[in-house]
């Protein structure tokens, strides 16, 4: 009789946001999915993969992989672009990083996250561990991605930043440890488990922005979510216990941000929506506020032959936030005003060029940067698309006005397979070379059909 009572009030207790989240991840592994959304979910795999492989050369990359290899570890999951085999939650670590090296990974305007390269590291390296299929790796994928960005929702996005907390590192933690959970098989009660330690772990302040070398950003991003979910993953599937409901009671999460928190936001509309169409992949490989304006400055040059020669003046407006995070960066990728005078050299921005040192010294480069002024918009802060507006006078007086309303690449406007596979060979085969390089695309793809994920490192790692 005590047993009884002792398990109803355990059940009593259990809020009914937790009952239905850690209800959903431990059934997440079974649950079929709309053929779009496992397709779309293939685009951001592909996508973070090339992420990574792109990365790797890079300074994060490289301090990633340099310090991970230390470690040693566990033979259980591959670092990408290098030949090291090490314990999940170290390959997470080093492969988040690497996916955030640079501003190259998908991103989630409405819910200030950048999901892949905090869940696409941590899923593959619990599937590698686990040895996992590649319909196990999707479902997981899309698992985390809902959980991410829902936790942000939850917490008030530009709120919870404001007040310096980081939405990228709070949501990814938890998208990556659902991601993880599902691939280790956990069930209900070891899911609550798991988004105790995710909870715990939940941490990141938003100063990451004065980050110069994007070596800690890649961290807070990618880095240190995919490994605290690998974490929480693993320690409950060998056996760890520990609260039952963290969102629920006196000290729990939603106490702790009781400033911001609206809980029912984290599972409404889960299992018919799904976060992860709502996220956007990068046409160009710079920072995503620079999207929308990159945008604008291409329709303007194809609609009116315009190029840097014919300029006097540029006027490029967007969000107030956005004008504040890209304005004379010291990244190339992340410097508005350096890439709007690359794409008017150049008709077109690449992973090379905006990553080339010697262009920022360029002195026609930095004549150009001159003519560009940026301005901020609280009303374009207040749609619900990231949009631009980029003026351009000529030498002749002439002026031309182009509004990007629905960049190429976001919910409104998504990229085709075809777009997305040509993203990736651009960045994957200075790596790999072509033939690697179309050979991943391709087992991306077909990746339903591949019984164990370990396959997938082979292609991943340096000729």
């Amino acid at each position: 009789m005590q047993a009884c009572l002792d398990m109803a009030k355990t059940v009593a207790a259990i809020s009914p946001v937790m009952r239905k989240l850690s209800d959903y991840i431990a059934r997440a592994p079974r649950r079929r999915l709309p053929a779009n959304v496992m397709e779309r979910a293939k685009y951001h795999v592909l996508d973070t993969l090339a992420a990574m492989v792109s990365g790797a050369p890079l300074l994060p990359g490289r301090r990633a992989i340099e310090y991970v290899s230390a470690l040693g570890g566990v033979p259980e999951a591959g670092i990408v672009g290098s030949r090291v085999i090490t314990a999940a939650a170290n390959a997470a670590l080093a492969n988040g990083m690497l996916a955030h090296a640079d501003e190259t990974d998908d991103a989630y305007y409405l819910a200030l996250v950048h999901p892949g390269c905090s869940i696409v590291p941590a899923a593959l390296a619990m599937a590698e561990r686990n040895r996992r299929n590649g319909t196990a790796l999707l479902r997981a994928v899309v698992l985390g991605y809902d959980v991410c960005a829902r936790i942000s929702k939850t917490l008030g996005i530009e709120r919870f930043r404001s007040a310096g907390h980081s939405t990228h590192s709070y949501g990814g933690t938890f998208g990556a440890a659902a991601a993880a959970g599902a691939l280790a098989g956990i069930n209900a009660e070891q899911a609550r488990y798991l988004l105790s330690y995710a909870a715990q772990q939940a941490s990141g302040l938003s100063c990451w922005a004065r980050d110069v070398e994007h070596i800690e950003k890649a961290f807070d991003f990618g880095g240190m979510p995919a490994r605290n979910g690998v974490t929480a993953a693993t320690m409950v599937a060998s056996g760890f216990t520990g609260v039952e409901d963290v969102f629920a009671g006196d000290r729990g999460f939603f106490h702790a941000h009781k400033s911001y928190a609206q809980p029912a936001l984290l599972v409404k509309g889960l299992g018919r929506e799904f976060d992860i169409m709502q996220t956007a992949i990068k046409r160009w490989p710079v920072g995503y506020p620079i999207q929308a304006p990159l945008d604008a400055l291409s329709n303007l040059m194809a609609a009116h032959k315009v190029t840097a020669k014919d300029v006097a003046h540029v006027m490029i407006t967007l969000d107030d936030q956005g004008a504040r995070t890209v304005s004379g960066r010291r990244m190339a990728d992340i410097n508005i005003q350096h890439l709007t005078a690359l794409m008017l050299i150049d008709g077109d921005i690449t992973f090379a060029s905006s990553h080339d040192a010697k262009r920022v010294r360029d002195p026609a480069v930095l004549k150009l940067r001159n003519c560009i002024e940026l301005k901020g918009s609280a009303a374009l802060g207040k749609a619900k698309t990231t949009q631009a507006i980029v003026e351009i006078t000529t030498r002749q007086g002439r002026r031309m006005q182009y509004h990007t309303k629905a960049v190429r690449g976001s919910a409104t406007n998504p990229m085709t397979r075809e777009d997305v596979a040509g993203k990736a060979r651009g960045l994957l085969e200075p790596t790999l070379g072509a033939h690697r390089a179309r050979e991943l695309i391709k087992a991306v793809w077909n990746i339903e059909r591949m019984p164990d994920l370990r396959q997938l490192h082979t292609l991943l790692r340096p000729q």
